[in-house]
């Protein structure tokens, strides 16, 4: 009897004990390393399987396509998102205070986390804020955001565009967006990278992002501009709401984006069917993105949710208690939906900004701020290459967020004041 044809798969015993056969991690270096190898073994034990998410938790990943969106399109009826009456280890306090998975899957007062009419009014207020942004005012956000970050290495003929560009970009729109001033902006922009990092220090920079945040929300309560947080005040979220909402866009919008955009600038560098096509315009930037986000989304793994009592998926059963993890990165590259590229142009199948009700309320922005960020660097340099050869560029440690570490790059010095 094969894996995927087993009535149930066994899971840890709800403690921080391994099971006999301990699950395969989902983090460390052999994982990092390569991520994929472990996406195949997975898959060859089951559509959804029990997994070590960081040391000592434990709980299940959906390693195929049709397994995640059975799963997240059965949320909330058949799965919950709201972790505090459901995730076992959680409510008996046995996740260590250190643990890297504790920032990134505790619960919190906003939309990700919610199930039901307290779900819908949060969604709502923000789906109603982003309708208002103009993308044409977005790009030339981004463009002048672009800008001021190629004006400050331009000249040196060198750069590392990912901690010069890539990742700064998003944060920087993203806070203008909020229509924070710009030392606050900073302020924030630390505090979130800090956060992300999930160093030793995360709780620390999790309490003081939380109170910057509320600072802006107060200034804007007293100050009200054409902005987010204000959009989002004028729904009626309260202070505690509005915090966390704010925390929970931060999330969404600028590391996913910085990584979308650095994958795509090496794409583009190291793979010959886009780089000399985007230069003269036969194919698009969006295309070269869009092909990413199928085979390399920068959510590798996330969106936990709880099974509401046993349940079955695709053949497997998953026990209530434990967290079910999916993997976009895995279900993307699933061998029963995966296609030549020439094949997949213009598919938008991949489930990189996830699905049902808790999808990405608003693709298109992510997708406008990458295009836009790679479109003006391949303008303003258009000589690029990179620095070190290609199988060289490190790549990104951990669980939940894929993409190159640092992206060295050569070119022309050019003037700045563009």
């Amino acid at each position: 009897m094969t894996a995927r044809s087993q009535p149930a798969a066994q899971c840890p015993a709800r403690s921080h004990t391994p099971p006999p056969q301990r699950p395969l991690p989902i983090h460390g270096p052999a994982f990092d390393a390569a991520p994929q190898a472990t996406y195949r073994r997975l898959r060859e034990q089951g559509p959804v399987v029990p997994v070590e998410i960081s040391p000592g938790v434990y709980g299940y990943l959906a390693v195929t396509y049709e397994a995640c969106v059975y799963l997240l399109r059965n949320t909330p009826e058949l799965f919950a998102k709201d972790p505090t009456n459901h995730w076992e280890v959680l409510k008996s306090g046995q996740i260590p205070p250190e643990s890297p998975v504790l920032q990134m899957m505790t619960p919190r007062d906003n939309a990700l986390w919610k199930d039901g009419p307290e779900h819908a009014r949060l969604r709502g207020a923000i789906t109603g804020a982003l309708a208002r942004i103009d993308t044409y005012a977005l790009t030339n956000t981004v463009a002048r955001v672009a800008d001021q970050l190629i004006d400050a290495f331009c000249t040196a003929g060198q750069a590392d565009l990912i901690a010069q560009y890539a990742d700064p970009l998003p944060m920087l729109t993203v806070i203008d967006l909020f229509g924070s001033t710009p030392d606050h902006g900073q302020r924030i922009i630390q505090l979130v990278t800090r956060l992300f990092a999930a160093g030793p220090d995360a709780a620390q920079a999790n309490t003081a992002l939380e109170a910057a945040c509320l600072e802006l929300v107060r200034l804007k309560r007293d100050q009200p501009g054409r902005d987010i947080v204000t959009y989002l005040i004028q729904a009626g979220l309260n202070d505690t709401e509005m915090v966390q909402t704010l925390l929970l866009l931060f999330g969404a919008a600028a590391p996913p984006t910085a990584k979308h955009i650095g994958r795509g600038i090496q794409r583009l560098l190291t793979n010959d069917r886009f780089a000399g096509s985007v230069h003269t315009g036969v194919t698009p930037v969006s295309a070269a993105l869009e092909e990413v986000l199928w085979t390399e989304p920068p959510v590798a793994n996330y969106s936990p949710l709880y099974a509401r009592g046993r349940q079955y998926v695709d053949g497997v059963m998953v026990e209530p208690g434990y967290p079910i993890v999916i993997s976009f990165a895995a279900a993307n590259s699933d061998p029963a939906v995966t296609v030549d590229y020439d094949d997949r142009a213009g598919n938008r199948a991949h489930i990189a900004f996830s699905a049902g009700a808790h999808g990405c309320p608003a693709p298109g922005l992510a997708r406008v701020i990458s295009e836009a960020a790679i479109e003006h660097l391949l303008d303003r340099l258009p000589a690029l290459t990179l620095a070190v050869p290609a199988d060289e560029v490190p790549e990104l440690p951990g669980t939940f967020l894929a993409g190159p570490a640092s992206l060295p790059v050569r070119f022309q010095p050019a003037r700045t004041g563009r």
